[in-house]
């Protein structure tokens, strides 16, 4: 599985972005498919989920009603709308997708095996 995502950008607090990963190489309907988020000196942790044939997305608990996941599945790309972004947004965005992960895992970066190359957001005054 190949993933290429991009979107990241400088935004002031308040404002929005929409980042994008494109899938290729693989059937996706096992896979599930998420977004994490590494700031500096952090260790990467879950933003939000969805599998790829299923639409009940799951979110870390502090994007919940900021943050919607979704997927295009006739572009096979997976998208993060974010809203409000605040400055602890701020952080390397990545993309990441594993074969048939079991529910309790999926917030669980070693549970995906694909990940993208990473977007940087910053969200700043």
């Amino acid at each position: 599985v190949q993933l290429q995502a991009s979107g990241g950008g400088l935004v002031p607090p308040g404002d929005s972005l929409r980042l994008s990963c494109a899938l290729s190489g693989v059937n996706l309907d096992y896979y599930a498919i998420a977004w994490f988020r590494q700031a500096t000196g952090k260790e990467r942790e879950f933003v939000a989920g969805i599998k790829w044939t299923n639409s009940n997305p799951f979110y870390l608990d502090s994007v919940k009603g900021r943050f919607t996941i979704s997927r295009d599945n006739a572009k096979s790309t997976l998208y993060l709308q974010m809203n409000s972004l605040q400055p602890e947004d701020t952080a390397v965005y990545y993309c990441a997708a594993g074969l048939g992960i079991i529910h309790s895992n999926l917030r669980i970066p070693s549970s995906y095996d694909n990940w993208g190359q990473g977007t940087q957001v910053t969200v700043s005054s």
